[in-house]
């Protein structure tokens, strides 16, 4: 069973900020840092990036303050039973790099309404939200060598997966993020295990799937939706990743 005593999202504080609980709360403290933080973690103060993490078990040691002219954070003070919580493998007091903080904020966010609003299965939304908050925050912590340039290649993945039909070239992908051509190739492979055209052309096929199974669309058409000029570049791309041409991808009972 879980019980939140108090969820806040975006926390503004001055630069003169300091947290300091030397005994700890009598329950868990769980933050998200979206500026870089002063943290007391093994004896000293250390700083830390925006974007990360850090929890606080009951009657632990609780030190941050400011580093710059503001702080901004999401924090959860609550009380648990369940052992995804007791027994997690986080570290205690230790922060550590967010893979994905927009999707974490978002969870903190969800945790918010459902506890501001007194519904019927509130209880059981907080428990589920807060599961899937723990399993993104155990990706992060074993997700090592979160690069300077990672949440940059995280955006630039997030649109490519929303907006595959965006006419993408390595050389406008790479101007946006004010790196060399074959940089942004060799990072971008590095830390996604893909070419970032590769990544468009499989966000466009997936498109194009969605497109032939659901919709109305000619074939021209869905070429051009997926961001092909000539639709006999699309079909020879498709059948190559798929295996079938669009025309018979699109039969019921291929």
């Amino acid at each position: 069973m879980t019980n939140i005593d108090y969820v806040g999202c975006d926390a503004l504080h001055p630069s003169s900020f300091v947290f300091d609980i030397p005994k700890g709360h009598d329950c868990w403290l769980l933050l998200l840092t979206q500026t870089p933080a002063l943290f007391w973690v093994n004896g000293e103060i250390k700083e830390y990036p925006a974007y990360s993490s850090v929890l606080f078990h009951p009657h632990q040691k609780i030190y941050y303050r400011a580093c710059g002219d503001k702080y901004i954070n999401d924090w959860l003070r609550f009380d648990s039973t369940e052992s995804y919580v007791t027994k997690t493998t986080l570290p205690f007091g230790v922060p550590f790099s967010l893979d994905d903080p927009e999707y974490c904020h978002k969870l903190f966010q969800l945790l918010c309404a459902e506890n501001f609003f007194n519904k019927d299965y509130k209880e059981s939304s907080i428990d589920y939200i807060l599961r899937i908050l723990f399993n993104k925050l155990l990706e992060s912590y074993y997700h090592k060598n979160i690069s300077s340039q990672y949440y940059n290649l995280l955006n630039l993945r997030k649109e490519i997966h929303n907006n595959p039909g965006n006419h993408w070239t390595v050389m406008d992908m790479a101007n946006r993020l004010h790196l060399s051509s074959g940089y942004l190739e060799t990072i971008y492979k590095n830390t996604f295990g893909i070419s970032c055209m590769n990544d468009v052309i499989s966000n466009r096929i997936r498109l194009a799937k969605e497109y032939l199974f659901h919709g109305t669309h000619t074939i021209e058409q869905i070429a051009f939706l997926c961001g092909y000029n000539n639709v006999e570049h699309f079909c020879r791309q498709f059948k190559q990743i798929t295996g079938y041409s669009p025309s018979k991808f699109q039969q019921p009972n291929c």
